[in-house]
């Protein structure tokens, strides 16, 4: 056994004047692409804010799955790297007020919006008791009470057991924690249902929360993963993360590239098999154009390319082949975000400039001063987890 206190508190982290003022900037220019994009082509803009609303949004909410399962299961290897996940969790406030602001994009996103769409068409008509405006918000926003309630309760026991390193906190957590999972296997199958396949309502998949949810692991790692070596590098985490940490998070990245893929391709393959007018839709148009080629990157690059680098051992523990793959994992999934809306609005092929990389750079702004103002007020190490001691001076066979 091996005594918690031999391992030095490395406390809170404080992010440089210069990275604040940078993440700072992403923001004015956030909030000028909205104003810009609203005032010269709103669906334009509305489609970009749903896409980076949705994936910063699952950013947040890996942070707190990560979290929880390693909670549940008792998890020794992630002690070290679990509170880098919870700083994530920072997000959500600031993704609840993004919800309430796409309340007014709602007429230039979803056609079930319209009351002309909505009475000539069966379909909706059909669905109009469960597509309709009010309780589209009141469901979504009682999705956002119950996240941020776990993840106050959860992350708060994590954080009050570094002062007082009682295992009753982890007790807590462990309990709270099938609880929350499945909390959010509904709630997370119901946004994704409402933010993104009612942009298309005639469309359906049973499959489509699973495929979101997948997209959610794959990036909340590769974040997970980038972060670690970002605070390892600032000296954070020296002595207390090693290689071995990176190897098991690469492992799980490596992993959940297989099981994205995995989940993408059934999906394709049932709706294809069955070849049903009502679903083979969705694909057909994001099979022709340019939006082909960006199918084709999904399976080569988004798959392919984390599946070879990382399959090598040594792979697994290079930080900058670590870094490499965790940048293009990140880039990939928002490429994913952007095939899933976009062509709805746009058949011929994706439309990227100035509104959707300021929208995009002014999310990433949010996300990082959250989680920089977690990290600045938070010890970045869980220094009472009851398993930190054995992880950290813990070594593979």
């Amino acid at each position: 056994m091996h005594n918690a206190t031999a391992i030095k508190n490395p406390g809170p982290f404080q992010i440089s004047s210069q990275l604040k003022m940078l993440l700072g900037l992403f923001v004015v220019l956030g909030i000028a692409a909205f104003v810009g994009g609203f005032m010269m082509d709103s669906k334009r803009m509305w489609s970009s804010f749903v896409q980076n609303h949705f994936y910063f949004l699952s950013l947040a909410l890996g942070g707190i799955f990560f979290a929880s399962v390693q909670w549940l299961t008792g998890a020794m290897w992630s002690a070290p790297v679990r509170r880098v996940s919870e700083s994530f969790t920072a997000y959500l406030p600031i993704a609840l007020v993004a919800f309430i602001i796409l309340y007014f994009g709602m007429h230039d996103l979803y056609v079930w919006t319209h009351a002309s769409h909505v009475k000539d068409d069966p379909i909706l008509s059909g669905k109009a008791s469960y597509l309709n405006v009010p309780f589209f918000m009141i469901r979504n926003v009682v999705a956002f009470g119950l996240w941020i309630f776990f993840t106050k309760k959860m992350i708060g026991n994590s954080v009050a057991q570094d002062a007082n390193p009682d295992y009753k906190f982890t007790a807590k957590n462990r309990s709270m924690s099938p609880l929350f999972l499945i909390t959010f296997g509904v709630t997370f199958t119901m946004a994704a249902f409402d933010l993104l396949m009612s942009l298309d309502p005639h469309w359906f998949s049973t499959m489509f929360g699973v495929y979101c949810f997948a997209g959610l692991f794959y990036s909340t790692l590769a974040a997970t993963c980038l972060l670690t070596i970002y605070l390892k590098r600032k000296g954070s985490l020296e002595g207390i993360v090693n290689d071995n940490h990176l190897h098991d998070l690469g492992k799980f990245m490596f992993a959940f590239t297989v099981f994205w893929a995995y989940i993408g391709f059934s999906q394709f393959m049932l709706i294809w098999y069955a070849n049903l007018p009502e679903e083979t839709g969705y694909f057909i148009h994001r099979l022709h154009g340019a939006w082909f080629y960006v199918s084709v990157f999904l399976l080569v690059g988004k798959f392919a390319v984390p599946f070879f680098v990382l399959m090598p051992r040594d792979a697994k523990r290079d930080q900058k082949v670590l870094v490499g793959v965790g940048v293009f994992m990140l880039i990939a999934q928002w490429i994913d975000m952007l095939w899933i809306v976009q062509p709805e609005f746009y058949k011929d092929g994706p439309k990227i400039g100035l509104i959707e990389i300021g929208l995009t750079l002014g999310f990433l702004g949010l996300f990082g001063l959250a989680v920089a103002r977690f990290l600045s007020k938070n010890n970045v190490v869980a220094m009472g987890d009851p398993k930190l001691a054995e992880s950290v001076f813990h070594h593979h066979q």
